[in-house]
């Protein structure tokens, strides 16, 4: 097994070679530009990193449930009243027409179709196939013998002896001239050509090679370093904006969480405790007794107003009649037929 892997490019081989082969510009441009992007980007990473946070914290606690409340009121008033009126409304109407459509529109022109189109359309077929289709093929017959005698043979004969030789006499005087215009054209062209060529395109090259070539290096050498610079300055001002962050946090939670926790823990907590031992507990257990009292006091003042209801009813109008049992022929558990007896309970009397 190979343990040592091999360097994926030649910044792997020589950690130095990478810079030794940048260039003094290069390393001259560097310092600088990062100290200064630096000290433009941090104020920015900074704010970006406050609103960031600002913006989770509103978006959490005010945009959320300004979202829910702004989507079920949408809901109410937009959604639910479309769905009842496509529901209840819009759809039943469709119904309705779509019925009224095939009974006033497509019966009547199936009918139509069955009864009248169809039958027509056989009579036309048949006075197709056997008048129209015969006296059509003979007429074309007609037609294309003249045509061939009267217009094809003349017209070849045309052109194959009067039509072709001129165009090709035409064609070789065309040749001869598109030579000639050709030469004049090439020799004007090259001319044009050189001309151009030693008074543009040599001192354009020469400028481009030795004037823009170089300016461009240098701004591209610029452009990249200012590019990294932004790069690493925005990692950087990250760093510190993370660790300002943290700071403020834990100043924030030493100078008002702790304490307030604190105060909570060991005198609120334990003060709390003792109310509700030693005032809240007894209150309630008192209020529960009362309660039962008062309750026990009511049902034995409203069974003392229903005995004295009583009597008063018994004495005004008397005792109530005792309902008087009524033989309704039935046998009884004594009376009913048992297997030593020789009568039925109904016979029995």
């Amino acid at each position: 097994m190979d343990l040592e892997k091999p360097p994926r490019d030649a910044r792997d081989v020589a950690p130095g070679a990478g810079q030794s082969a940048e260039g003094c510009l290069t390393v001259a441009v560097r310092v600088p530009v990062r100290i200064v992007v630096l000290v433009l980007v941090l104020p920015v990473r900074m704010a970006w990193d406050a609103l960031v946070v600002a913006g989770r914290f509103l978006g959490r606690t005010v945009l959320r449930p300004l979202g829910r409340a702004v989507l079920w009121l949408a809901r109410a008033v937009f959604f639910w009243p479309v769905v009842g009126l496509w529901r209840y409304v819009l759809v039943p109407l469709a119904k309705g027409v779509g019925w009224l459509g095939v009974v006033l529109v497509v019966r009547p022109v199936q009918w139509v179709y069955r009864w009248v189109l169809t039958p027509v359309g056989h009579a036309l077929g048949w006075v197709y196939a056997r008048l129209i289709v015969p006296v059509g093929l003979g007429l074309w017959a007609a037609l294309v013998w003249l045509a061939r005698y009267l217009v094809v043979l003349p017209v070849g004969w045309l052109h194959r002896w009067v039509l072709a030789p001129v165009g090709r006499a035409l064609a070789w005087c065309g040749r001869g001239v598109a030579w000639c215009v050709r030469m004049v054209v090439t020799g004007v062209g090259t001319a044009l050509y050189w001309t151009g060529r030693v008074l543009l395109v040599l001192p354009v090259l020469a400028l481009w090679r030795w004037v823009l070539a170089p300016v461009g290096r240098v701004l591209a050498v610029i452009g990249r370093e200012v590019g990294a610079a932004l790069g690493h300055a925005w990692r950087v001002a990250g760093y510190i904006s993370l660790a300002v962050g943290r700071f403020l946090g834990t100043l924030l939670r030493w100078i008002f969480v702790e304490p307030v926790r604190w105060v909570y823990r060991t005198v609120l907590a334990p003060v709390g405790h003792l109310v509700r031992d030693y005032v809240l507990r007894p209150v309630a257990e008192a209020a529960r007794g009362a309660g039962r009292a008062v309750r026990q006091g009511l049902a034995s003042v409203r069974a003392s107003v229903r005995q004295a209801r009583a009597d008063v009813r018994r004495a005004l109008f008397g005792a109530p009649r005792q309902a008087r049992p009524v033989d309704r022929r039935e046998p009884s558990g004594a009376e009913a037929r048992t297997l030593g007896s020789s009568t039925t309970a109904l016979t029995k009397d």
